[in-house]
């Protein structure tokens, strides 16, 4: 008869922060109310610099460090172990050995609360793991935090949001299959040097045709040669929330697709 090995540790109080807007506010919101909370942050290796830029100010409020958990491996390693299948909405394995092999990993068999991201006013539930001695809180759900409030707790903590909403609505890596086109435009103009890492990993098998792509039916290339036309109809969608600043109107949009993102971003 097989038995279950169960950590003799105190339970340790972890909270994911992904470089978004809410993880953010919920490590300040929960910085004196647990003063022995363990922050972290599963890093790719393929971040954005904004993002690195961000942990550092966060750092500095929260006074304690957030300990950077990495994969076995890098993409590279990765992708061959995939026989070179780029990730994609619907085989998403960069999200299960990037982010949430290394989380697992690093809790090992402790007992843990691990602090979820999610406000009063959205319907989901985000990353619950699997195994039984990682139990998810929701602080913000049970006290009625809404999109409005996080605003007033980043600025109140003088964090700000992440200078990446001023383009772009999610965090991530520099090649997230889920950015809009028109942040790949955005990405090619801030960022040209990891437009063009990106732009390496496309492939075309030249017996069947088939393109490996990190945007559907284009390659990044065919994409950037119409960004005039993407810049338009991205300008156009604008014009109801036009009165609002860049990063409040990414920080809406953001919201809108969080059902979207890395289920781990949430934690």
């Amino acid at each position: 008869m097989s038995t279950s090995i169960v950590s003799n540790k105190p339970i340790r109080h972890v909270l994911g922060i992904s470089g978004g807007k809410d993880s953010a506010a919920l490590a300040i919101y929960m910085r004196d109310k647990v003063p022995e909370m363990e922050y972290f942050f599963t890093d790719t290796g393929a971040e954005l610099p904004e993002v690195y830029d961000y942990l550092d100010k966060l750092e500095a409020y929260l006074a304690k460090p957030i300990t950077r958990l990495m994969t076995n491996g890098d993409f590279d390693h990765l992708l061959s172990k995939y026989n070179n299948f780029l990730p994609s909405p619907n085989t998403r394995w960069c999200t299960r050995e990037m982010k949430i092999r290394p989380f697992e990993e690093w809790v090992g068999i402790d007992q843990v609360i691990t602090y979820v991201a999610i406000r009063a006013d959205e319907d989901r539930d985000g990353y619950r793991s699997t195994k039984a001695n990682i139990q998810p809180k929701f602080p913000f759900k049970v006290d009625g935090i809404v999109r409005s409030d996080i605003e007033r707790i980043l600025i109140n903590a003088g964090v700000g949001y992440p200078k990446y909403y001023e383009w772009r609505s999610r965090s991530g890596c520099y090649f997230c299959f889920f950015q809009r086109k028109n942040e790949w435009i955005s990405l090619a103009e801030r960022h040209p040097d990891l437009f063009e890492r990106a732009k390496k990993y496309e492939k075309l098998n030249t017996l069947t045709g088939e393109q490996y792509t990190w945007t559907q039916g284009e390659t990044l290339e065919q994409l950037v040669a119409r960004a005039s036309d993407i810049k338009a109809q991205a300008n156009s969608r604008k014009t109801v929330t036009k009165r609002m600043p860049w990063q409040e109107q990414l920080a809406n949009l953001a919201d809108e697709e969080d059902n979207e993102s890395c289920l781990i971003c949430t934690l």
